[in-house]
């Protein structure tokens, strides 16, 4: 690679970086400290414990923007150069990705409302757009900004993920429907999900 796509490289990975940590940093600020009157209510600690939607929607988006953010940091790793089509493809990525707090701050307030399965909809459709767009982001850098002369080892790797990547958009398709029908569930195999491409996601060390 040479140094001038090294460093358009490196330029979108950090501007990229910049939007994730964003992203994660505003999650946090949709957990709400009780109310005094919910306090002298019920008690600091039951007080606390009915914010558990708020706490399982923050755990279910900062782990899913985490496991982005690793593999978005592997396909960099991966690419030799950039160009106009896979800067556009990471901008809608960034996008959506910049759009999880509102979600996640919508399904953690209205978890147990009547309406909450419009607050899931949301919620599970916005993975399904992140998980549609990683696996178009891939589709382009595979087949256009890979290194023809990668190791063995890169070229596993690249197997590896577009392997990975073929049931993603399905199975958050499939959890989309699922919140038409439980709220709670959708959201639960969201962090489910997100857990199992951790696990799926660490890169090959062949020697």
């Amino acid at each position: 690679m040479h140094m001038h796509e090294e460093k358009e490289t490196g330029r979108i990975e950090g501007f990229s970086d910049h939007v994730f940590a964003i992203a994660m940093t505003l999650l946090v600020i949709e957990i709400k400290i009780p109310s005094h009157e919910l306090v002298a209510a019920k008690g600091l600690t039951q007080a606390l414990a009915a914010l558990w939607p708020s706490y399982l929607a923050f755990l279910t988006s900062f782990f899913t923007i985490l496991v982005i953010w690793v593999h978005h940091h592997w396909i960099f790793g991966l690419i030799r150069r950039i160009d106009h089509p896979f800067l556009y493809c990471n901008g809608l990525l960034l996008l959506f990705v910049a759009f999880v707090p509102f979600p996640t701050a919508l399904i953690a307030e209205y978890s147990l409302h009547p309406d909450a399965r419009v607050a899931a909809n949301l919620y599970t459709g916005t993975f399904l757009a992140i998980s549609l767009t990683f696996d178009m982001l891939w589709r382009y850098a595979s087949k256009r900004l890979l290194s023809t002369n990668s190791t063995r080892v890169k070229n596993d790797e690249a197997a590896q993920i577009t392997k990975q990547y073929r049931f993603g958009p399905l199975l958050y398709f499939a959890i989309f429907g699922l919140s038409f029908v439980s709220e709670t569930l959708s959201l639960a195999l969201c962090l489910l999900l997100a857990l199992l491409f951790a696990l799926g996601g660490w890169p090959i060390r062949r020697q």
